[in-house]
């Protein structure tokens, strides 16, 4: 075989390579917290005036080892209170006449799913405090908006950069399509699937801030890094984050840290919030407010210093150009 014709199919053998690694990596990163998908350390409540808590709470770390945070609590209206505030996903109400289960269908089906079977080997009814619409009860809707919600950012930073041609273009590009776009996409969620309830402007508001810190985080890290700044971007957004985000479970479900990283990640952070100003009033929004914030900043910081430092070299490869170029016959210095 000659070497030119070795040459043609060297990239043919990178590029399978390259494609097998990331279709391994997207296997690991998607999968294995699924294999993994229980309860650790998932905060329930317990209301226990008759002091048989400490009974119950071994009961449930025999049972399930590490499964629980149990917060003691004084009685069933605190402990409800807390559910509505996103401060524990249900509640155990011990009575004299035997045991009740509150869950949060809204906060997580998956974790009142959870709840319900651990009802079941008590011997409890099962109340659900914050319910799913009754349109979708089952969070379908939801759930199917997940990817599309990641994928907003991203395809809107991709968009921004192969067709607005200059930094104001693509700053009113973000900002226009991260108001428009989340407009949009509640508005079918609300109006026409039926799976969240709420303030339209206020879920929008929050939506629409999840996908400007998303799409200002690829930006920023294209612009200040270039290639490896978008394999960077990639990384967090796609690779990590969405499976990570906990946005069709919980992340009180994936192993530890996994879903502490995924809640400080831009999709984590935009779920927690659409369910917050979804079911909750806005209540446990102010953690994933200030993560986005933070994300967009960042991303909009990393935007101006890359568009900084092009701009320099444009002008000084300019200047360059400008001293080489060969002067005008009969001209001479003075």
């Amino acid at each position: 075989m000659s070497t030119r014709t070795t040459a043609g199919w060297s990239p043919v053998a990178r590029a399978v390579t390259l494609l097998t690694g990331v279709l391994t990596a997207l296997l690991i990163a998607f999968a294995l917290p699924m294999q993994h998908l229980r309860p650790h350390h998932l905060p329930v409540a317990v209301v226990d005036p008759q002091a048989t808590t400490g009974t119950l709470v071994q009961r449930l770390q025999a049972n399930r080892p590490g499964a629980f945070q149990i917060d003691p609590v004084a009685d069933t209206d605190t402990a409800r209170t807390r559910i509505l505030h996103r401060q524990d996903y249900g509640a155990i109400i011990v009575e004299p006449t035997g045991a009740r289960v509150l869950t949060a269908g809204a906060a997580s089906p998956a974790v009142a799913q959870l709840l319900a079977g651990l009802a079941a080997t008590l011997q409890a009814p099962v109340t659900d405090v914050v319910p799913l619409p009754d349109r979708d009860p089952s969070g379908a809707g939801l759930a199917g908006g997940a990817l599309p919600l990641v994928l907003g950012g991203w395809i809107c930073a991709l968009a921004m950069l192969a067709m607005a041609p200059g930094t104001a273009q693509r700053v009113t590009g973000v900002f226009a399509f991260a108001g428009i776009g989340s407009a949009t996409f509640i508005a079918i969620e609300k109006y026409w699937f039926g799976s969240v309830t709420g303030n339209y402007a206020l879920i929008t508001a929050g939506v629409a801030l999840g996908i400007a810190a998303t799409a200002w985080t690829v930006l920023g890290l294209r612009s200040a890094l270039g290639g490896r700044g978008l394999a960077l971007a990639a990384m967090l957004i796609m690779l990590l984050g969405y499976p990570l985000s906990g946005l069709t479970t919980a992340p009180e479900l994936l192993p530890a840290p996994l879903g502490t990283i995924g809640r400080l990640l831009p999709p984590g952070a935009t779920g927690t919030l659409l369910r917050s100003t979804s079911f909750f009033h806005g209540h446990g929004a102010a953690r994933p407010i200030a993560v986005l914030a933070c994300w967009l900043a960042a991303g909009l910081t990393l935007f101006f210093i890359g568009q900084s430092r092009a701009g320099h070299r444009a002008a000084t490869t300019a200047a360059a150009a400008s001293a080489e170029a060969p002067r005008p016959a009969g001209l001479t210095a003075a």
